[in-house]
């Protein structure tokens, strides 16, 4: 079985649970944080909802640099509404999987680096960064959100088991 038809189920499984999340997120709370050192609802949303672009990054790219010498990288626009957001997140999925589905084991199990002002912080095969900066990144802030969620009276959809609001099955 090729790493990508292996890695395909997670990341669908994964991308469901995450578009239920989103689909949660309230208009009118964007701006919305738990406490002075938390983002915004907003800025979190839009970071989960743009993270599978990552997929693109990994696997048509040698490296990024979260910082680059002598310039920022270029803002990501926070989305305004529910359905922006949505609307941001089904692209960034449809471009993800697609890219993963066309890579090949050799692509996979080539190095990638996360850089920053130039400086290597890591490097790791192409398949391991999808897992981890990809998948266990995006599952790591769909938590934070469900709490901002609960915060909010907003009920949090069953991921792996019941919920307080869901019980499924």
């Amino acid at each position: 079985m090729a790493l990508s038809e292996a890695l395909l189920p997670e990341f669908d499984q994964e991308m469901a649970n995450t578009r239920r999340t989103l689909e949660r997120v309230p208009d009118g709370k964007f701006d919305w944080k738990p406490h002075a050192k938390s983002p915004t609802m907003g800025w979190l949303a839009t970071h989960i909802a743009t993270l599978p672009g990552w997929v693109l990054y990994t696997l048509e790219q040698d490296s990024i640099d979260l910082d680059p010498p002598g310039g920022a990288p270029p803002p990501q626009p926070e989305a305004k509404s529910r359905a922006e957001l949505l609307e941001k997140f089904d692209r960034s999925v449809s471009q993800a999987r697609a890219a993963i589905a066309g890579a090949s084991d050799q692509r996979m199990l080539e190095s990638w680096s996360l850089l920053k002002r130039g400086q290597n912080l890591l490097t790791l095969p192409r398949a391991a960064v999808l897992r981890s900066f990809v998948m266990n990144h995006s599952i790591h802030h769909r938590a934070q959100l469900t709490v901002y969620l609960r915060l909010n009276d907003v009920p949090v959809p069953a991921l792996y088991g019941p919920s307080a609001d869901e019980q499924p099955l």
